[in-house]
């Protein structure tokens, strides 16, 4: 698959409609029951009312945050692991393993990139984030379209392994 113009895309991860949705409502109505909480039937204390405003807050504001980043999609192109407006990732060259097994630390139907070296913190609800080396893919998106990904990730990296590897026939 190429769009004409630029790298081609091995493999594309979408948020589905559904479960983007249920998720963002999710977040939203914590925050909205934990600012009802606070005003209708506010606490004795003025800390405890301000703890739940605060958090309401921050729920409607991840809310927000989670429908901006769910609206985009992640594409696996030869480059390397790149968000829909080109913003590379995870170039395919600095990426040392990916972990996706039933026991691996990693996001919900997704997979995580161990990188070289890190780049700091960055994060994307839903759909990705990285803390230092890690890179973690996931969370709101298709299992199946995960799961592809991840393939494509091994099967990128074992290519590029056997190309470093001396040939041992010769």
């Amino acid at each position: 698959m190429t769009d004409g113009s630029g790298p081609r895309i091995l493999a594309r991860v979408r948020s589905p409609q559904g479960k983007r949705w249920f998720a963002i409502l999710c977040v939203a109505a914590l925050g909205g029951v934990l600012i009802w909480v606070a005003v209708a039937e506010p606490p004795e204390h003025l800390w405890a009312t301000m703890f739940l405003l605060g958090f309401g807050g921050l729920s409607l504001w991840l809310a927000e945050r989670m429908r901006q980043a769910t609206a985009g999609q992640l594409l696996l192109t030869d480059a390397g692991l790149e968000d829909g407006d080109g913003r590379l990732i995870a170039p395919i060259g600095r990426i040392v393993s990916v972990s996706r097994g039933a026991f691996a630390f990693k996001p919900s139907n997704g997979f995580v990139l161990t990188m070289d070296r890190g780049d700091g913190f960055a994060w994307q609800p839903g759909l990705w984030w990285r803390i230092g080396r890690r890179i973690g893919v996931g969370g709101v998106i298709s299992g199946a379209e995960g799961k592809f990904m991840a393939e494509m990730v091994d099967v990128l990296l074992s290519e590029r392994r056997a190309a470093e590897r001396p040939d041992s026939d010769r």
